[in-house]
Formats: C-alpha cells, structure tokens, sequence
C-alpha cells in the first residue's frame, strides 16, 4: 500500500507495510500509482513494466525520463522500499493468543474535581456515579494486583488521575510510598504520573512530584478566553489566571522535559493552532492539544463540516513549527511526534494503548474498567481488586481488538501509527470497540502526514548543515 500527498513544497510518498518514506521529484511521484498496479499483478520484468507505462496517455514526459523514473521506483521496489507487502498481519493469530499480562493502571484517586470543565466525560469527575476518594486501602490493593498480574516485566506504569488528584494527595504520597516499598523485594520499578488542573498545586506537592513523578500532565486550554469559557470554576470564574504561573514554574523545574500541557479544543476554537503557539509563546516546549470527542448534539463538539478548517489548521502549524525551529524557538508538538526508523513494537502497531489488557482503570473503591473511557459503564465492569479479573470475555474482547479486526483500518495508510483509534470512541459513536470514529481518523491521518513532513524538513536541514 502507497500513500501519496504534497505537503509544503515536498513530494511525500509513505510505503504503508515498510514504513519507508521517500521525497520524491515531480516525474518519479507521477510513475509511482501507474507502477504500482503492475508490480501488484505480478509483474517483474523491467522492460515490460516500462512499455506498459510508456503506452499510457497524457504522461507530460520525454520517454527518456519515463524510463529513468520507472527504474527508480522499480530499485525501491527491489530494495523492499516501495510495494512492500503486508507481513504484520501473519502476527495476529499469535498476538491474539499471547498470554495477557498487565503493565499500567490508571488509579480514579478522586472522583471528584473543583472546576466545572464543560466537555468533561467524567461529569466533574462523578464518572455517571458518586463522587469519592480512594482510600489508601483501596489503592494498596491496586498496586498489589498490578504486581501480580504483571509476569515477568519489571516496568511498571501508574497514573493519578481523576477528577482532580490533588484532592486526595495524601494518599498519591502514601502510595508512592508503597509503591517504591515493591520494587526491591517484587523485582520491579515503577513509573508514576499525574495528571491534575493545578488548582491546588503548590511548592510542597511539585518538590514531591519533581522526586517521585516520572511525568506530569497539566491541563490547560491555551489562551485565557477559550481555557475560562471551556474549564471554569462551578462558580463560573476562570481558572487560566490562577495556574498558568503554576505551570511555568513546573516546567521550569523540570527542565522543560517530563511533562506536557494539555489542552482540548472544541468546535468554539476551530482556530486552534493559536491556542497552541499561544502556550509555546508562554515558554511551554512540551505541548498537547487535541480535538474534544462529543456527541453532535453537543454544541462544542466537531463536526464533519469543521475539518476542512481543522485540516488547515495543522498545515499551518507544522509551517511555524519548521520556521520556528530554524529560530531556535522549537516545542514539541505531541500529535506531531512519530518515529520513522525504529517505531513500537509489532503489538503497539496492531493494538494500540492496550486498554482492557495490558492497561486498566481503577475507580475510588476498587472496580476495574479496560480504561478510565469506560470507567461508570457496568457493561464494561471486569471485576476487582479483591478477586481480580472476573469477566474474562471482556478482557478477550479487547485483546481481539485491532487494525486487523476493523475494517476501515485495513484500508488506511495511518493504521500503523494510530494502531486502531480509541476503542472507547468507536463504542461511544458505534456501540461496539471494533469501528473507528471517522471524524478523529480524518484528523488523525493529517496529523501522520503533518509529522512525517516535519521529520522531512528536519533531515533536509540537518543535510543542508
């Protein structure tokens, strides 16, 4: 499979099954699709692939060229560079097999939050239920499961989320606590994250979190008009004044690595790549910001008609991201950020985030859901604590779950760097986990195309140097 497009003045041709990419001349990006369809029935021969070609109509080239382009898309070919087949597919049988061990746990450590976010999926952090903390007790147990679950891997990744973790603090602390007390004695090393609003964050919990937090995830919306009308207070006052001085001054801490902020935007921001230079203009080099998922009768959400703008609106960002970098002003942009050469693991490629398998959600009295999406559906309830997984087919549900197993994705160049899409969409928009959400698939394969010109740009550099 061949994906083709013109981005910023290059000719971008992305081999799908290989991962190679290729910056190409006009002559050679116009004999790729007419190639293409030959070498897909079995033809070899040079010669007779070029008569074929030359026999073509409306080709603008002298045969001379023709002859040289089509050698050289037939030497990538050759060198597994262009028309390579499919051989991911030939793990699926294997990987559906393969015994399930859990690595990560998303720990529901408040299900309750002090802003009023309006897009929010966890409802102020009641996640369709009750609001609640997580006892110390609760999450010890969760921390032992984690452990016994997890095989033989040493690593290990545990997330603080909410609604608003710092609302139980004290016990993120004492699980910490708890959590490094395994390591030595368990054979494994933990990872811990948090994710907060930054409401509460002072110098006390970012000197424990700078010590113990491998990463932190700061929410914010970007500019203070689009942050305070989307992540007010419940009063309705704006939050944007309070943390931004916070969240510089985490990221000052920390180097400026090991931590992102993270922004939504919504249909009332279509104009987002502002939202997102406007935090690299605050000194933010780590920066996410990505489309809010909601039901088309919300009135934030995005539509089909919006992304014609949204598409423009990546292009235009990754053009300041490469003028700006040439500045010695560069920030990363997450959804921007892909790996040519070594890229995941086969598993990654095929399944994605693992929800369901290797990653759960915990809520404050110890349920557990395939992810913190699915966290208040009692459908989706796998068991517990206590007695661990008990609804097995839930579990095999989700490990079925991938590129292979959806239709839509068989047919995309992104497939094998988005590796499915979000199962949680897919349910939330199709009632099952093994469809797309069409509208983040369209923004999805630009942000892939975006982030492969980036990296082109960024080697031509680099060759120019």
């Amino acid at each position: 499979m061949i994906h083709q497009y013109k981005s910023n003045g290059y000719n971008i041709v992305l081999d799908v099954n290989s991962g190679s990419v290729h910056v190409v001349d006009d002559i050679v990006y116009s004999m790729i699709p007419l190639v293409e369809p030959l070498v897909n029935e079995g033809i070899k021969d040079a010669d007779t692939i070029k008569t074929a070609v030359l026999h073509l109509a409306d080709i603008p080239y002298p045969p001379e060229e023709i002859e040289e382009a089509v050698e050289e898309v037939l030497e990538l070919e050759k060198q597994g560079q262009l028309f390579a087949p499919d051989i991911y597919e030939n793990y699926v049988f294997d990987f559906k097999n393969r015994k399930t061990v859990v690595k990560a746990l998303c720990l529901h450590i408040a299900h309750d939050c002090n802003l009023a976010c309006r897009y929010c999926f966890a409802q102020e952090g009641e996640y369709h239920g009750r609001r609640a903390l997580m006892s110390f007790e609760v999450g010890k147990k969760a921390l032992d499961f984690l452990v016994a679950n997890s095989g033989n891997r040493i690593n290990l990744e545990v997330d603080f989320f909410g609604g608003e973790p710092l609302m139980n603090w004290q016990v993120v602390k004492d699980l910490v606590e708890y959590g490094r007390s395994l390591e030595g004695p368990c054979n494994k090393k933990f990872r811990f994250t948090l994710t907060t609003n930054g409401v509460l964050l002072n110098d006390d919990i970012l000197e424990f979190a700078n010590r113990e937090m491998a990463n932190i995830v700061l929410s914010i919306d970007g500019r203070k008009e689009i942050h305070d009308r989307m992540r007010p207070f419940r009063g309705g006052q704006g939050s944007y004044d309070l943390i931004v001085p916070k969240f510089r001054k985490v990221a000052e801490s920390r180097g400026q690595e090991r931590y992102y902020v993270r922004g939504t935007f919504t249909h009332n921001n279509l104009d987002f790549s502002q939202d997102v230079l406007h935090l690299a203009d605050l000194g933010f080099e780590q920066i996410s910001v990505e489309p809010v998922v909601a039901q088309p009768e919300d009135d934030y959400a995005i539509t089909e008609a919006d992304l014609p703008k949204l598409k423009e609106e990546y292009d235009r960002l990754a053009a300041e991201m490469i003028r700006r970098r040439r500045e010695g002003r560069a920030f990363h942009f997450f959804h921007f950020m892909i790996d040519l050469e070594g890229g995941p693991c086969v598993a990654k490629r095929l399944s994605g985030c693992g929800s369901g398998t290797e990653y759960l959600a915990v809520t404050p009295w110890g349920d557990l859901y395939p992810c913190h999406q699915f966290v208040g559906n009692e459908k989706f309830l796998m068991g517990n604590v206590d007695q661990g997984i008990v609804r097995e087919d839930i579990r095999d549900d989700f490990k079925h779950c991938n590129v292979y197993a959806k239709d839509k994705c068989r047919k995309c160049f992104a497939r094998f760097y988005c590796s499915g899409g979000c199962a949680a969409n897919s349910y939330n928009f199709h009632g099952k986990i093994n469809d797309v959400y069409e509208v983040g698939c369209e923004l999805e394969r630009k942000r892939v195309e975006c982030a492969i010109m980036l990296k082109v740009a960024e080697m031509e550099d680099q060759e120019g140097d």
